[in-house]
């Protein structure tokens, strides 16, 4: 039987940003990244599964499951503050500045 060799996601992520287009794609999806990333801590956080935190939300796993991934398009302030309150929290949205190109 041939042995599986898992890597590590953030290696891999640091081994992918290496390539221009990847870097930008991925630069372009920073956003949607950072809060899939705050969702799925805190979803382990409170001992959640997807399953779980989807019917406290009131909304499917495969929802869940595309937010966590960074893919679901057009996502709803209402969606978020339904995953927020399954989650005990708020969502908090603000804008920063950013360095024009130069």
């Amino acid at each position: 039987m041939k042995k599986i060799k898992l890597t590590d996601s953030e290696i891999l992520l640091k081994e992918r940003l290496k390539n221009a287009d990847f870097k930008r794609a991925y630069n372009d999806l920073e956003e949607e990244f950072e809060l899939a990333g705050e969702i799925i801590k805190m979803r382990i956080a409170a001992k959640m599964t997807q399953k779980e935190l989807a019917e406290k939300a009131g909304t499917s796993q495969s929802a869940i499951a595309r937010i966590e991934s960074g893919s679901y398009s057009n996502l709803s302030l209402s969606s978020l503050r339904k995953i927020g309150k399954a989650l005990g929290a708020k969502p908090e949205i603000h804008f920063k500045k950013i360095k024009s190109a130069k």
